[in-house]
């Protein structure tokens, strides 16, 4: 900050002023999730590629923050409208946004899945640092990021209490979960080419089990809000449908928000349909006190 205006803040508006500049100035910072050469593949081997996540913090955090993992199909990565986009909208309501880019799996279906992980016990490493509340460290996910959020929300653990890595001694288990469209099945209604991409051409029946995250949800499965456009031709609502009934079934708080139109992306991420989720997931974090009523 520019020392006159300091000065002018400080003499005209005190040092709450100060405090607030001081915490807008930060800019996102994007870094590599794994050591280098240690990014796990499932498989007892590591990859010579990289994750990467970026943080983007608000002015005036709030305790709550979200990572987030782009669509694209298991095969790209759309960081703009379902990444960074996302972050700045959730910065603007005081939540801190963490942009991951998942490894893409080209059939290696534990790859993204660790990388998620990765980055929720990261943010738990640096909760104090960061700003925020590691109790309320929830997930989102649009399309096949829906998928691979709400895997995450289905297959956690505490961590490994005896790792010489600090970070992989925390759990995993997001707090609660936003589902946008999102892939959940890899059944009768599955997205081919999410499927294909993550669990390569011919799957088993006990892989296709694995991640099908209806499947798989349990009374300890994290709160989910899912949202989903009726005439989406691409991920069809049942994915939601299901996996919200599912969470109903096992007594987890949910809520599925069904829209009437907008198909797959919701008319490019923006328009009525796009905002009603955005305000409606708000309100529903509010009720189950993951970031403060407005």
């Amino acid at each position: 900050m520019n020392p006159f205006l300091a000065t002018l803040a400080l003499v005209l508006f005190g040092l709450p002023f100060l405090s607030r500049a001081a915490e807008g100035e930060t800019k996102p910072r994007r870094m590599p999730l794994w050591p280098e050469g240690k990014a796990p593949n499932g498989d007892g081997s590591n990859d010579t590629a990289n994750a990467f996540y970026t943080l983007h913090r608000p002015a005036q955090p709030n305790g709550a923050a979200l990572v987030i993992c782009p669509g694209g199909g298991y095969g790209g990565l759309v960081t703009g409208g379902e990444g960074h986009g996302i972050a700045a909208w959730l910065n603007g309501h005081g939540i801190t946004g963490i942009v991951l880019e998942y490894r893409l799996p080209k059939g290696r279906c534990e790859v993204p899945l660790r990388d998620a992980q990765r980055a929720l016990r990261t943010a738990r490493f640096h909760a104090k640092e960061w700003g925020i509340d590691p109790k309320r460290l929830g997930i989102i996910g649009f399309s096949a990021g829906g998928h691979l959020a709400s895997t995450a929300g289905t297959h956690f653990d505490e961590g490994d209490a005896n790792s010489g890595d600090p970070i992989e001694r925390l759990g995993c288990r997001p707090d609660f979960m936003v589902l946008v469209y999102p892939v959940i099945t890899m059944a009768a209604n599955a997205h081919a080419g999410s499927r294909r991409n993550l669990l390569g051409p011919e799957p088993n029946a006990a892989l296709v089990t694995r991640f099908s995250n209806e499947r798989q949800v349990t009374e300890k499965t994290p709160p989910g809000f899912l949202t989903h456009a009726e005439d989406d031709k691409v991920v069809v609502s049942a994915n939601s449908e299901d996996f919200h009934a599912a969470l109903v079934n096992h007594g987890v708080p949910a809520r599925y928000l069904a829209l009437p139109s907008g198909g797959h992306g919701l008319n490019g991420y923006k328009g009525p349909m796009w905002e009603a989720w955005q305000q409606q997931s708000l309100a529903w974090l509010a009720e189950i006190e993951m970031i403060p009523a407005r």
